[in-house]
């Protein structure tokens, strides 16, 4: 079994399992298609929500600083994921790159620690799409919003995403063009209007000064998890408030990673994935860095700390118009946000499927779409019930601490895959090899311990009932697993040349 658990596949092997007929997924993204993508699920919950949260509860107006923190975090590993990304253009992202490097129960961890990351994800961002419908239309409390138990407002939108889903992802990226369009219209009027009111006498302090958690009324529990490692007072603003801030607004950042589960659908993966993933990354903390200067410097951070920021500050200094505005583009942005989410776990169950470490009849794409329609309608379906039925506000930190374990494996993955497999051809290479994948590493690993204790116990909890799944079921069935039928033709022909297009 010890031999079993660290048995890795050859990316030959992952290469070939892409031109199985029932297995095969249209190729058709290009570097657009990404990078539209990559700022529909970034552009969402973090600049409409995050953004004044954590400025009134953790940084002040420095949430400037916590989102350059987090965006060097991710650009660091962005560079990682860009590099296996087109060096395996294959579907499922962290767990694909970790199968061929570290071994199968690294890459069932990762993978069930996406699950819980884009899942999760959709589900709190569908409550949140429904909760600025019912704003904006004025719906009743027991339709849609926060109150709404069912919440048909997240159904709905569900529904829809998961329809597009089957459909395909061109046309999913068609619609996402037009959403994104909209939504990063109404950005660039945040920042262009909010810029007349800004008044310069609200950054100051820029950083507050640190205040003991106790005063605040905080738990224990939701204490960073490195002050209490280091036997500190638990505290808030300052610079641990900073670093609190920056590993929670993570939660905005997840979108570069999502990019990398499309490499299969990509026409040339080896020069658009670090396009895609970099491009989108770039633009995305640029708009972040000034929404944030704009917003602090509009109303004082202590006024911050409700459900729709943004649109409150336009309230506050007499502009409601905008505030519609901001509504709509919140609408146009979350929807987006769904459906990327969506996209990207509806690949890693696939690439998971197509392993034997879940059912594999899951994996059967549909013969005209092209899509793996099964996952994506049974993905849907659990996502929307629990979207409807489970306020989901206090979980939300876990989609965090999924993505940074997430990078902090991609990183590992790319010197491991350096050193057994010095002959893959790299089109993208990670530059100042291991200097830069540690820094990723370590500044993951950092940013997760500045995360509250609760969600590492959630964290834990979930990672154990993953362990369970996996050698009840996926270790058993494993099509890498000796004597399980696999059809090695495919692996030969492509490890002669054969064109996986073809």
């Amino acid at each position: 079994m010890a031999t079993g658990i660290f048995r890795t596949k050859r990316v030959e092997a992952e290469m070939a399992e892409t031109i199985e007929p029932e297995h095969r997924l249209k190729k058709n993204l290009t570097t657009l298609d990404l990078i539209i993508f990559g700022v529909a699920v970034i552009i969402g919950t973090g600049i409409f929500v995050l953004t004044g949260r954590q400025a009134a509860v953790n940084a002040g107006p420095a949430i400037v600083i916590s989102f350059v923190v987090a965006g060097i975090v991710c650009a660091l590993a962005a560079l990682c994921y860009a590099e296996l990304a087109s060096t395996v253009p294959v579907a499922g992202s962290a767990y694909t790159y970790s199968y061929a490097t570290m071994g199968e129960l690294v890459a069932w961890i990762i993978g069930w620690d996406l699950v819980l990351e884009l899942g999760l994800g959709a589900a709190v961002v569908a409550r949140g799409w429904s909760a600025y419908l019912a704003n904006l239309l004025s719906l009743p409390t027991w339709m849609a919003g926060e109150k709404a138990i069912p919440d048909f407002g997240a159904i709905l939108i569900v529904a829809a995403v998961t329809t597009l889903g089957v459909i395909g992802t061109k046309l999913s990226s068609r619609v996402s063009g037009v959403l994104v369009a909209i939504k990063v219209a109404v950005v660039i009027l945040v920042i262009v209007v909010g810029a007349f009111f800004i008044k310069f006498a609200n950054y100051k302090p820029f950083i507050p000064p640190t205040q003991p958690a106790a005063e605040t009324g905080a738990s224990t529990w939701h204490t960073p998890l490195s002050q209490l490692l280091l036997g500190i007072e638990p505290v808030h603003f300052g610079i641990p408030g900073i670093l609190a801030a920056a590993a929670i607004v993570f939660f905005a950042y997840i979108g570069f990673d999502i990019v990398a589960t499309t490499a299969e659908e990509v026409r040339n993966p080896q020069r658009d994935m670090p396009r895609g993933i970099i491009g989108s990354l770039l633009i995305c903390t640029l708009l972040y860095v000034l929404v944030s200067l704009v917003i602090t410097g509009m109303v004082n951070y202590t006024q911050l700390a409700v459900d729709a920021p943004l649109a409150h500050a336009f309230d506050v200094v007499g502009q409601p118009w905008v505030a519609k505005l901001i509504s709509l583009g919140a609408i146009c942005g979350i929807t987006t946000v769904v459906l990327v989410l969506l996209l990207g776990q509806v690949r890693v169950l696939f690439a998971m499927s197509r392993d034997g470490l879940l059912p594999v009849g899951m994996a059967k794409v549909h013969p005209k779409h092209g899509t793996p329609y099964l996952i994506t309608i049974g993905t849907g379906v659990i996502v929307a019930l629990l979207a409807a039925f489970i306020s989901l506000e206090k979980l939300s930190e876990l989609v965090s601490i999924g993505t940074l374990f997430a990078f902090f494996v991609v990183a590992i993955g790319v010197i491991v895959l350096r050193k057994t497999r010095p002959d893959l051809h790299r089109p993208f290479r990670v530059p100042w090899v291991p200097v830069i994948p540690i820094l990723a590493a370590l500044a993951s690993l950092y940013l997760m311990l500045n995360l509250p204790v609760d969600t590492w116990v959630r964290f834990v909890v979930w990672m154990l009932l993953g362990f369970v799944i996996y050698f009840v079921y996926g270790y058993q069935h494993s099509r890498e697993r000796p004597g399980m039928k696999y059809d090695a033709a495919h692996a030969r022909e492509y490890m002669e040349g054969e064109d996986p297009k073809s």
